[in-house]
């Protein structure tokens, strides 16, 4: 089963391609992977049984690629391989020859073919979200296809809001389930549900959200018709075959379990037969045939979510039939309405006239698939539509048989508005009409048809298949509860009551088409007497209002002030884990044992520590405050010493070397001294709130260190680290190996940070004025190519031999660091740092363009550099039989040289490596280019 998501992965990549070699014929080849997908499904789901497979992805959170083909996946797994096949053989002639979006569209309808495909299929809940949000934000790309259309996109966002929404809720709900059921399976969770405690009812509750907003119930409908906008082909299998059988597929996955909530079916009978009867009543009122059918399929998901609520075992078969009618009679529609659409120009039934004379076949498969839809033999859809009537009666207990009443009322009167609104559709769209010239059609290829008039066909010979349909869905039943009667599929059941109500739902149907004028008269006097809530508008209304209220609390919060922001953040540490810090040392009792120092040296550094800091705080000179800050740094860096971390110490040195450098670049800006301000109330608060903060902090730092209960991990970490990480330095290999997902994503944010750093230091200088780049082997080869540049009485002597002494020297030990980290303390940030120290010294010794022929090389460049180094050897292990980002270790013979230990996460130090040069030349290029450019400019100003 991995290997059919995977063909419909690599399908949907190579489709550009395909689409440049065969334009539109691309279609013809893309309609062959889910066609062999479907030819692979059908015998076993045929054969009956059930095949999984499953995969470890992150077994610790339970999330597996845990796939599974049983009794309700494998009717929805066929239909979503079969009909997506017919679609795509369709779009070959579909769209224009030529046509330049085609690429795309490929692509993305693919994928979400095989996205549907692993919805129905997965069996872990979180992969199931997984594939649920797929299918949203691929059917958000398909609806949006031609984003120049306003209704696109205004369509495209809606479906994307509404359905996400709706995806969180049940993700949240399935989170639940699973930690209340012990089981991530969603097989599992079903065969053994956990009690129905108020919390577990309400996890049922937020997946059904998901499952409602999903498949358009009320009061989500609304977002289905406005989808229209797509191309025919996406609204024939999105929103008629695939996406929108979501809902109605976790219904039934979700029923057995929990249909007998007490809740369940009042709720879920009730939003079926409102957006059934909604559904059917806004189609009678449609003149476009696609929005016509569009109102048509939430009519008809709300019978569906209706039937598959019931929760019985007649009614799980009954849904599972009506399942597969509607999504054959409904595709064939909207199919034929693309080829009216293509060959007539217009959608709209009061100017289509005689197309039944002009295109025969159409209109074949648009009276077979009609007359499915309304429930008329022999096709299956009056198969489905019997067993539907005959299942209501399962209801037997004295609520049930209540709400069997109602659901059979709701059925009845939404089947009547069925029949109603096919016969205006089939009418509508081929009817010769009196007051309306024949339509001019352009002639299509006959190919264009075949799709169309194969599922009208299926429709009937499902029909006749009635039994061999209750042996495949009928093992569907075996998980629900036994009703009444055990299910029949078949065409004739005798005079029942069933068929009946079938004959009455057609003959007042077939009325109310007949009387369509007096009828319509009647609903517009209703609808403007009698105002009902419009659902879009009330999403609309929300949705500003939420963007308002959004405004108005970013303008009262975001104010621009940094003092409101750290003081808001003060307060917060104050109150919250000041509070619980209170009571934790009041629990204490006095009970608490503290250890100050381990040697007298920590007491000193400690000491020197807090005389910086208060020196720091009282200091009126810029540059002696930040000195003193930096002793703050340099002590904590002695501190690590002390407690036997030099990894640490030496991180902690380079940085706040790198840190000094920058803030002495920014103080050239800046005055000497701070403002001289009295000492007023203000300046008491911020002194209370700082003394409150660092209490806060010290007590929960103390609190912590003496809160353990557990025996540490840390010193379990030295074993693995050599045998399986193949060194001695223990914090190198966990950053590059035991947590080395944790390390790459933190190389992701670096590099977004310094690349929006850079980006909103260079919005404050002009562009005009950006720093020139010098070639790669331009001017002279001294060691200090471009200090000539700088003015003399900003030159030092000393400082340039030192520098041409030590530079290169500097940079082949960051280098040593870096590929010493898995054995002595060093690494790839700490080479890095080291190596970016250096390029600061040649800034420092001669100015932004000394910096440019020292590393002639864009900083951004760098930085993608090191990422892209470091993610692919993650993916090095694997070519050696290991897993992403596992160290392996290869020892290489080098004759007289002994032997070389090479463990391939050094690999992944490179690309750490490189990313810091990479930070380093951007702060220095932005920020210290920034100032040199402004200092010259002060220079020339002034005239020296």
């Amino acid at each position: 089963m991995i290997t059919l998501l995977t063909a419909h992965l690599v399908a949907a990549a190579a489709s550009p391609a395909l689409v440049r070699l065969l334009d539109r014929r691309a279609f013809l080849v893309l309609a062959l992977v889910p066609a062999a997908c479907f030819a692979w499904l059908l015998p076993q789901v045929v054969a009956g049984g059930t095949v999984t497979q499953d995969v470890e992805w992150v077994p610790g959170l339970g999330l597996n690629i845990s796939l599974r083909l049983g009794e309700v996946s494998g009717p929805f797994s066929l239909l979503v391989t079969g009909v997506g096949a017919l679609v795509l053989f369709y779009c070959g002639w579909y769209f224009k020859p030529g046509d330049t979006e085609i690429w795309r569209f490929s692509a993305v309808f693919t994928a979400f073919a095989g996205s549907m495909l692993g919805l129905v299929l997965a069996d872990n809940v979180y992969l199931l979200y997984v594939f649920w949000e797929l299918t949203t934000v691929l059917s958000y790309l398909l609806v949006g296809h031609n984003p120049e259309r306003r209704a696109n996109r205004r369509a495209a966002m809606n479906a994307l809001l509404v359905t996400t929404l709706g995806g969180l809720a049940m993700l949240a709900g399935l989170v639940i389930l699973h930690l209340t059921s012990g089981s991530p399976l969603l097989s599992e969770i079903v065969a053994n549900p956990p009690e129905a405690t108020t919390t577990v009812q309400v996890a049922v509750a937020l997946a059904l959200v998901g499952a409602v907003s999903k498949s358009a119930l009320v009061p989500f409908h609304f977002w289905l018709p406005g989808a229209m906008a797509a191309p025919t082909p996406v609204s024939a299998y999105l929103h008629a075959a695939a996406m929108v059988k979501a809902g109605i597929f976790l219904v039934a996955v979700l029923a057995p379990a929990y249909a007998d909530l007490p809740w369940w079916r009042p709720v879920l009978v009730t939003l079926g037969m409102v957006t059934m009867v909604i559904g059917g009543l806004r189609a009678l009122r449609q003149y476009d045939v696609k929005l016509l059918l569009a109102y048509g399929t939430v009519s008809q998901l709300g019978f569906l979510t209706l039937i598959a609520s019931i929760g019985t075992r007649s009614a799980a078969v009954a849904g599972l039939a009506m399942v597969v009618a509607h999504a054959l009679f409904k595709s064939t529609l909207f199919l034929v309405v693309g080829i009216i659409d293509r060959s007539a120009g217009t959608r709209d039934l009061r100017d289509l006239s005689g197309l039944w004379r002009l295109l025969p076949w159409p209109f074949a498969a648009a009276v077979v698939a009609g007359a499915s839809m309304a429930g008329i033999p022999p096709t299956f859809g009056f198969v489905a539509k019997e067993a539907v009537l005959a299942s209501v009666e399962d209801l037997g207990s004295d609520t049930g048989a209540a709400w069997g009443a109602v659901a059979l009322g709701g059925i009845v009167v939404g089947t009547i508005l069925t029949v109603a609104y096919t016969a205006r559709f089939v009418w509508g769209a081929f009817a010769t009409k009196a007051d309306v010239p024949p339509c001019d059609i352009m002639r299509r290829s006959p190919w264009f048809v075949v799709p169309p008039v194969i599922l009208a066909a299926a429709s009937i010979v499902a029909g006749f298949a009635g039994p061999w349909f209750t042996e495949i869905l009928g093992r569907a039943g075996e998980a629900y509860p036994a009703g009444a009667h055990e299910l029949e599929l078949t065409l004739w059941h005798g005079v029942t009551l069933p068929l009946l109500l079938s004959l009455v739902t057609i003959v007042l149907g077939v009325g109310l088409f007949v009387a369509r004028r007096p009828v319509a008269a009647v609903q517009h006097a209703l609808t403007d007497r009698l105002p009902m809530p419009d659902a879009e508008q009330s999403y609309y209304a929300a949705v500003r209002g939420v963007e308002r209220v959004s405004i108005e609390l970013t303008g009262r919060v975001q104010r621009g002030s940094l003092p409101f922001y750290l003081g808001t953040i003060i307060v917060v540490l104050a109150l919250v884990p000041g509070s619980m810090l209170v009571r934790a040392f009041v629990l204490h009792d006095g009970e608490m044992r503290l250890d100050l120092a381990d040697r007298p040296a920590q007491v000193v550094v400690v000491a020197l520590v807090v005389v910086a800091a208060i020196a720091a705080v009282r200091s009126r000179r810029r540059l002696r405050a930040v000195l003193l800050v930096g002793v703050t740094g340099y002590g904590t860096a002695l501190l690590f010493v002390l407690h036997g971390a030099p990894d640490l110490a030496l991180t902690q040195f380079l940085v706040e070397t790198f840190l000094l450098v920058t803030f002495v670049l920014v103080l050239r800006r800046l005055p000497p001294f701070f403002s001289e301000r009295p000492f007023t109330s203000d300046r008491w608060v911020r002194v209370i709130a700082g003394l409150v903060t660092g209490g806060v902090v010290a007590g929960l730092a103390l609190l912590t260190a003496t809160a353990r209960t557990a025996e540490p991990i840390g010193p379990r970490f030295a074993g693995p680290a050599e045998s399986f990480g193949g060194g001695y330095n223990v914090v190198n290999i966990t950053l590059v190996d035991i947590r080395s997902w944790d390390t790459l994503g933190e190389l992701s944010v670096l590099v977004v940070a310094a690349t929006g750093v850079a980006s909103l230091i260079h919005l404050l200088t002009d562009r005009a004025e950006r720093i020139t780049r010098v070639p790669a082997g331009s001017g002279s080869q001294r060691w200090l190519q471009r200090v000539e540049t700088v003015r003399s009485a900003r030159r030092s002597v000393v400082f340039e031999v030192v520098t041409r002494l030590v530079f290169h020297a500097v940079i082949i030990y960051s280098i040593y660091i870096m590929l010493v980290g898995h054995y002595e303390p060093g690494g790839g940030f700490a080479g890095g740092l080291i190596a970016g120290l250096a390029l600061m010294v040649r800034y420092l010794v001669g100015g932004r363009k000394e910096l440019d022929a020292a590393a002639p090389v864009d900083a951004g460049l760098v930085l993608g550099l090191g990422l892209a180094v470091a993610a692919l050897a993650g993916l090095l292990p694997t070519l050696l039989g290991g897993g992403v980002l596992q160290s392996a270790i290869v020892d290489i013979p080098l004759g007289p040289l002994g032997e070389l230990h090479l463990v391939t996460s050094v690999f992944f130090d490179i690309g750490v490596y490189l990313v810091v040069i990479g930070l380093a030349l951007d702060v220095l290029r932005s920020l210290g280019g920034g100032i040199d450019q402004h200092v010259a400019d002060e220079d020339q100003a002034v005239g020296v």
